[in-house]
């Protein structure tokens, strides 16, 4: 059983089903429709899609592909990361609604007769039996409640991970310096255009990142950690001037925002666990670690954990028992990873976001980026940490249709 339909759950629950293991699903919410969630498909997920013979009709969904993430500060615009240096048919970020990614996989899971999704189900409790966690207890929006029994439960839900803390498992905190306030900036006729797909402005004491949506920009501006009132409190008109210093040439784009009802908060927390299991019991994606924005490789992670312990766990699970030996060693696979991009995420806020936003001095453009600009051919390495990450994962199943390699091959010759 899995619980949470987010990308860790829903990939894990697709895998699975594909290799013939018997699966349910339980998602607390109606439906996958929530706005402000990470929309970021790296090129290990198209590659592990494309593995299971899924990419192209994934690719077929509304989209938006970017080739260069950038960064324009105030002395010019400079390339991080240039994703066409990857190996691969998959040389690009796809920005896609997170709604219709996590249809597009429980659709395509539910073309498999082990597959099983309860809606409007949140689990509220473990269940136990001679120190063995053996399913759970959950409600439904009408009041009703049931168990599932399962030789193995996965909690895949979420950085405030009800489970996680059912079972009384310890988080270590980190910490960060900043939150992000998340809002729509549409595409008005006549206003400049940012240089990339996915570009970062920063100048003294400002950071804001726009990600091309198609018809608008998803919008992330960086505040120091706590502070999100105060600007409130300074009103709506101080925020789109401190906008618009980031965003010359973007005044209509910028008027769009009408009410603080258009923008929303994300209290950014990094944190994971010591441990990511208990007998019968494995936590994956954020409520195993809690990632921060910065790189936007939380869904990412998520899913290369699912793709792992799909790998490791399915021929316990159809024998109807998974030994805690196992469940540690989808910890010791994963744990690298989280561990190295943790850090990578640290290292940035410490040496970057938090005196950015402190604001005390000019905001020079880093050395990093005038390296990357001066030998071009180093912007691969970001792309390839961004892209691919740490330990990137192969599905284990053999897909149901052959994918088109002359159509791949087309594809990334772009």
């Amino acid at each position: 059983m899995v619980v949470g339909g987010g990308p860790a759950g829903l990939v894990l629950a697709l895998l699975l089903a594909r290799d013939g293991v018997d699966v349910v699903v339980l998602e607390k919410h109606a439906d996958f429709f929530r706005d402000f969630r990470g929309d970021t498909v790296h090129p290990s997920t198209l590659r592990l899609l494309g593995e299971l013979g899924l990419a192209e009709a994934f690719l077929e969904l509304p989209h938006q592909e970017v080739e260069r993430l950038g960064v324009t500060t105030d002395e010019g615009e400079f390339t991080l990361a240039d994703f066409r240096r990857l190996p691969g048919p998959y040389r690009f970020l796809t920005f896609v609604p997170q709604w219709d990614f996590l249809s597009f996989l429980a659709g395509q899971a539910a073309r498999s007769p082990h597959f099983r999704l309860l809606m409007g189900a949140e689990a509220v409790a473990l269940l136990r039996q001679d120190g063995r966690v053996t399913g759970v207890r959950y409600t439904t929006a009408d009041g009703a409640t049931g168990e599932v029994s399962a030789a193995l439960t996965v909690a895949a839900d979420g950085r405030d991970s009800r489970l996680r803390a059912e079972a009384g498992l310890a988080v270590r905190e980190f910490g960060a310096p900043m939150d992000v306030l998340w809002f729509r900036l549409p595409k008005a006729a006549g206003s400049a255009a940012p240089p990339f797909g996915g570009v970062g402005r920063l100048t003294r004491g400002r950071l804001l990142v726009l990600i091309d949506r198609g018809e608008y920009w998803q919008s992330a501006y960086l505040v120091r950690k706590g502070t999100v009132d105060e600007v409130r409190a300074a009103g709506l008109a101080a925020f789109r001037a401190d906008l618009l210093r980031l965003l010359p040439g973007m005044e209509a784009s910028v008027a769009a925002l009408q009410s603080w009802d258009d923008v929303r908060l994300l209290s950014v927390q990094l944190d994971r666990l010591s441990r990511w299991h208990l007998p019968g019991l494995l936590l994956i994606g954020d409520a195993a670690h809690a990632m921060s924005p910065i790189g936007g490789v939380g869904v990412n992670l998520a899913v290369q954990d699912a793709a792992a312990a799909a790998r490791l766990l399915a021929p316990w699970v159809r024998r109807g028992s998974v030994p805690s030996r196992v469940l540690a060693r989808v910890h010791r696979r994963r744990v690298l990873p989280t561990v190295v991009t943790q850090r990578v995420q640290r290292l940035v806020q410490q040496r970057f976001v938090d005196r950015l936003l402190a604001g005390d001095r000019p905001a020079a453009t880093p050395g990093v980026l005038r390296l990357l600009q001066r030998w071009p051919v180093l912007q691969g390495i970001p792309a390839r940490v961004i892209g691919l990450g740490v330990l990137p994962e192969h599905a284990r199943s053999a897909p149901l249709t052959a994918p088109r390699e002359a159509a791949q091959a087309g594809r990334g010759a772009t």
